[in-house]
C-alpha cells in the first residue's frame, strides 16, 4: 500500500493527523534532525570563539550561513541527511557530513571543517536535541493546550457556581454541591499539575564518550572544557547543564516531565468519567450536530463520544509515558541503546495526551446543563437533609440525633412533608426550626458557590 492517512499504522498520522499537527515539526524525526543541526552549529561557533590558535573566530558571513541552516531547515534538508545515512548507517554522523557539505565555497568554513562535531559523542548531540524538542513541545503546544482547557473550565465554574446539584458519593445520593464547584475542583487540580509540568528543568550535557572530557583534554589539556560546555548548554542552547553523567544524560528530568504529564492526564481521565456519568444521569445534554449518528441501529442515541475518546487516548498516553519514565533512567553501565528507540516515541506519547485534551475540549463545548433534571433529582432526595438536621440537633444537645435520623430516613422513601414534619416535632429553639424548615436540598450547598467563583 502507498503511505497515506488511510494506511498509517498510528491513528496520530492517519485519522487524527490534523489534531496533533502542531507537534509534528517538533517531535518527529524531522524535528530531531533540525535540533541536531542546531546543536552542531552552536558547538562549532562556540569552538571558534574559544580562543584556540587553530580555529579563529568565524566571520559574520560564516555565522549567518551557519545559523541560516538552522532557521531555514527544510524537509528537503532532512531527506538529504537520510540519504547520507543510507551510507553511514549512523544518523548523527550523517548530520555531521551534511553540515560540512553545506559549507560550499566558504573557504573559512571549509578550512575549519574538522571542528564540526569536535570531541563530541553522538549523545552530546542527541541529549541536547531531545531537550530542545521537548522544551519546544511543552512550551509552545502542550502547556497552551492545557491553559486553554483550564480557562474553559474556569469560565464554566463561574457560570455554574450557584447551580445546585445532588452529589453521588459511592454512587448514592449525598450532600448537595453545585455544578460549578465540581468543575472548580478540576481547575484547582489542573493548576497544580500544570505547574509541575512547567517547572521541570531541561538538563543536558556535552562532555564526551563517558562524561569525563577525555578527548577534549587530549586535544587541549589546559582548557576549561567543563566551563566551556556549561556555557554552550546554558547560554547558547538555553538548557540546564548537568555536570555528572555517563555517556548519556541520565534522563531523570525526562522521567519527571513524563510523570507530570501522566498526572495531568489522570486528572482529566477522572473528569471524563464524571462527566460521562452526569450525562448518563441527564444532568448534561449534548448539542446536536446535523448529520451525526449516535448508533447504527438506535436512532435516538446521542453518545458522549468525545469524553470516551479523551479517556481512551489519555490511557494510551499514560501507558507510554509511564514506560518511558521507568525505562529511560536505566542504562547498562555507561551506555546501551534501549533508550534510543524508546525516545523516538516521545511524539507518540505526547501526541495522545494532546489528542485527549482536544477531544475533551470538544466534548465540553457541546455540553448544555439540564436544569430541570438537576432540580428534579434534588427534589426527589430530601433524605440528604438528614445530615443538616442531625448536626443542628447535636449543637443543641438533643439526644442521639444521628441515631434518630438514621432510623427515620435510612432505606425509607422521604418527602418534603415527612422531613419538615420531623423538624416541627423537635425540641429546638423556634429560630432554628424556622431556619431548618426553610432549607431545601437545592439550598443546602454550603460554601460551594463561593469556592466555585474563587476558582
Amino acid at each position: 500500500m502507498n503511505p497515506s492517512p488511510l494506511s498509517a499504522l498510528s491513528p496520530l498520522d492517519g485519522r487524527y493527523a490534523g489534531r496533533v499537527a502542531a507537534l509534528r515539526p517538533l517531535l518527529s524525526e524531522f524535528g530531531l534532525m533540525h535540533r541536531r543541526v542546531q546543536v552542531e552549529v552552536e558547538w562549532f561557533i562556540a569552538l571558534s570563539d574559544a580562543g584556540f590558535a587553530e580555529f579563529a573566530p568565524l566571520g559574520a558571513d560564516a555565522r549567518t550561513l551557519l545559523r541560516g541552516l538552522v532557521t531555514g531547515f527544510s524537509e528537503a534538508d532532512a531527506q538529504a541527511i537520510k540519504d547520507i545515512e543510507k551510507t553511514t548507517n549512523h544518523d548523527v554522523k550523517a548530520v555531521e557530513y551534511w553540515l560540512k557539505s553545506r559549507f560550499g565555497d566558504q573557504a573559512e568554513l571549509k578550512a575549519a571543517g574538522e571542528f564540526v562535531h569536535f570531541a563530541c559523542t553522538s549523545e552530546d548531540i542527541n541529549n541536547t536535541s531531545h531537550a530542545l524538542m521537548l522544551g519546544a513541545a511543552r512550551d509552545t503546544v502542550l502547556l497552551p493546550a492545557i491553559d486553554r482547557l483550564i480557562e474553559r473550565l474556569r469560565r464554566m465554574a463561574g457560570e455554574l457556581a450557584e447551580l445546585p446539584m445532588l452529589s453521588r458519593t459511592h454512587g448514592q445520593t449525598a450532600t448537595p454541591t453545585t455544578v460549578g464547584k465540581e468543575v472548580a475542583n478540576v481547575v484547582a487540580r489542573l493548576l497544580t499539575a500544570r505547574e509541575r509540568i512547567a517547572s521541570v528543568r531541561m538538563l543536558a550535557k556535552m562532555n564526551g564518550a563517558v562524561g569525563n572530557y577525555n578527548a577534549h583534554l587530549a586535544a587541549w589539556p589546559e582548557f576549561d572544557w567543563e566551563g566551556f560546555s556549561r556555557r554552550v548548554v546554558e547560554e547558547q542552547l538555553g538548557l540546564v547543564f548537568n555536570p555528572y553523567t555517563i555517556q548519556i544524560e541520565p534522563h531523570d528530568w525526562m522521567a519527571e516531565l513524563f510523570d507530570a504529564v501522566t498526572r495531568c492526564d489522570t486528572i482529566l481521565i477522572d473528569w471524563c468519567r464524571d462527566v460521562w456519568g452526569y450525562i448518563s444521569l441527564g444532568y448534561f445534554k449534548q448539542r446536536l450536530k446535523d448529520g451525526e449518528v449516535g448508533s447504527s441501529t438506535m436512532p435516538h442515541k446521542v453518545n458522549p463520544i468525545d469524553f470516551e475518546n479523551a479517556e481512551g487516548n489519555f490511557g494510551i498516553a499514560n501507558a507510554l509515558l509511564t514506560h518511558m519514565s521507568q525505562k529511560l533512567p536505566l542504562s547498562r553501565w555507561q551506555r546501551d541503546l534501549t533508550d534510543s528507540t524508546v525516545l523516538r516515541n516521545m511524539g507518540v506519547a505526547l501526541g495522545y495526551s494532546l489528542l485527549g485534551i482536544d477531544s475533551l475540549a470538544r466534548g465540553i463545548d457541546k455540553l448544555e446543563v439540564n436544569r430541570a433534571a438537576l432540580a428534579a433529582d434534588l427534589d426527589g432526595a430530601w433524605e440528604v437533609m438528614a445530615e443538616a438536621i442531625q448536626t443542628v440537633m447535636r449543637r443543641h444537645g438533643l439526644p442521639e440525633p444521628y441515631e434518630q435520623l438514621k432510623a427515620f430516613t435510612r432505606g425509607q422513601p422521604m418527602t418534603r412533608e415527612l422531613m419538615q414534619g420531623f423538624i416541627t416535632n423537635l425540641a429546638l429553639p423556634e429560630a432554628e426550626k424556622t431556619r431548618l424548615l426553610a432549607m431545601t436540598p437545592g439550598s443546602y450547598i454550603g460554601l460551594a458557590a463561593t469556592l466555585a467563583r474563587r476558582a
